[in-house]
């Protein structure tokens, strides 16, 4: 049993985590725009609206409601994709608003937290994204990519808290449906791939995140993580 912090439990892995998280006996502190009907008068489960994407407010409203809880876990899950499409025909506005909510709010997240409470570990939903560089990706690739910059420097300078950005590999969440559903596969071959890929329901995926945050212990603070290496990695040691 822990006190865990989660952003973005409206839908899909962020929603999950946090079932997942208070099956486990786990008191669960969420933040973000929207909050899961689902988790409404659960016992061990408190929601604070915040619009995550208005950086210049977010460390002044957030700590009001982190102040005075020792989180023994955050997983900073909250992120948009944006459209697929090519670079050249994305706006620089659209990359902002990607940028603000996938990486920037994660910042003033990460320095609030820092200055309230320390949590000894903090964790990034990253995305195969932010190495694969494939076509129509960009403003999302460019995201996660920073953000395990991000992550990797928090390392480097805050010694004192654990720093992972932890791939979950393909959920089928409402915004992957919409993917797959509206880009052309022969225009944008990843997609493609994604349709015959494995692709998990969200309660699997957040049960083998939660397993993944444990054992991010094991890496160098600051790693990029995919749950598939590490379940890899697992299975061999045991073997």
């Amino acid at each position: 049993m822990g006190k865990i912090l989660i952003t973005g439990v409206s839908s899909g892995l962020g929603a999950a985590l946090a079932e997942k998280a208070l099956e486990r006996g786990d008191e669960v502190y969420a933040v973000g725009r929207q909050d899961n009907k689902k988790l409404l008068n659960q016992a061990d489960y408190y929601f604070y609206p915040l619009d995550l994407s208005d950086v210049t407010m977010l460390e002044e409203n957030l700590k009001t409601f982190i102040q005075g809880h020792r989180f023994d876990l955050v997983i900073l899950n909250a992120g948009i994709l944006g459209e697929i499409k090519e670079l050249a025909e994305t706006p620089l506005e659209e990359i902002h608003r990607i940028m603000d909510l996938n990486v920037w709010a994660n910042k003033q997240i990460i320095d609030t937290l820092d200055r309230h409470c320390r949590p000894p570990q903090i964790v990034a939903v990253s995305s195969g994204a932010a190495v694969n560089g494939s076509k129509g990706w960009g403003g999302y690739a460019l995201s996660k990519a920073t953000l395990n910059m991000l992550i990797k420097l928090y390392a480097a300078e805050n010694p004192w808290t654990h720093f992972s950005a932890i791939a979950p590999g393909v959920i089928m969440t409402p915004m992957l449906k919409k993917i797959l559903d509206r880009t052309d596969p022969e225009r944008f071959p990843s997609i493609r791939r994604l349709k015959e890929g494995p692709i998990q329901l969200p309660e699997v995926a957040a049960q083998r995140f939660l397993d993944a945050c444990k054992k991010a212990l094991d890496y160098p603070s600051g790693s990029f993580l995919d749950v598939r290496t590490i379940a890899e990695r697992t299975a061999s040691t045991r073997a």
